[in-house]
């Protein structure tokens, strides 16, 4: 509840910081808005699958890169969750990662929701 509490509140990303990352260039923003879009699940099925697996050389692998995806988009708190998955899990203390998981899907929902708002927009 809380954490529906805090996205209402904050947006999933901070735009005006990824706008100035990227000197206001519209076009770059709906280019990497769409690479991400495109990147994401596959690489987030993945995450999926090497923890169903137990696999934690892959899950530390693939959410250091989630990690630095989400930092690059100024997703801070799904990129937060993304780097609690790749320390929880390098250091063998795998008894919160199922929530962390939990947290990641929702986070990215969120900023997936917000993005597709963003492009609608840009478009319009």
């Amino acid at each position: 509840m809380t954490q529906l509490q805090s996205h209402s509140s904050e947006p999933a990303w901070n735009l005006p910081e990824l706008l100035v990352r990227v000197e206001n260039d519209q076009e770059l923003l709906r280019d990497l808005l769409h690479i991400f879009k495109e990147g994401f699940p596959p690489m987030l099925q993945s995450l999926q699958s090497a923890l169903a697996a137990s696999d934690w050389k892959n899950v530390v692998a693939i959410s250091h890169k989630l990690h630095g995806m989400l930092s690059n988009l100024a997703a801070t708190r799904a990129a937060a969750a993304a780097g609690e998955l790749e320390t929880f899990a390098s250091t063998g203390d795998h008894g919160a990662i199922r929530g962390i998981l939990a947290r990641l899907e929702q986070e990215t929902t969120n900023l997936g929701i917000e993005i597709d708002a963003y492009l609608n927009g840009v478009r319009a």
